[in-house]
């Protein structure tokens, strides 16, 4: 089944106020929870707020520039794009904020090396 990334960017949630901030996050939860049971579920989480560290092909790490683009994302496993609509829109309410969905390309080699894995 394809995979999805739902995502929004840092600040989309900066105008919720803090006081609100605890039941947007247990409605997040809730969402959450409906996509572990629904069996869709790979990933959830918030992206730490400050610049990604860039390692380059020899290996040297620098930091680098903000602003970020990822404030928070879910990956799902889904039979079709409009299903993973359908969990965007349910973050979205959950959250306060648009969500932007992306599919995630597969990868032939590595589902192979997934499966040669697990055998």
């Amino acid at each position: 089944m394809p995979l999805f990334i739902i995502s929004f960017g840092p600040h989309a949630m900066d105008h919720i106020p803090e006081e609100d901030m605890a039941s947007v996050a247990d409605a997040g939860h809730a969402v959450v929870q409906e996509i572990v049971d629904a069996g869709e579920y790979v990933l959830a989480g918030a992206v730490e707020e400050r610049a990604p560290s860039i390692v380059a092909a020899d290996g040297s790490v620098t930091e680098g520039p903000e602003p970020w683009e990822i404030g928070g994302m879910t990956i799902v496993n889904v039979a079709s794009r409009d299903e993973a609509l359908a969990w965007a829109a349910k973050i979205a309410v959950a959250c306060r904020c648009a969500q932007e969905v992306r599919a995630i390309s597969p990868d032939p080699l590595v589902d192979a090396m997934l499966l040669s894995a697990q055998s």
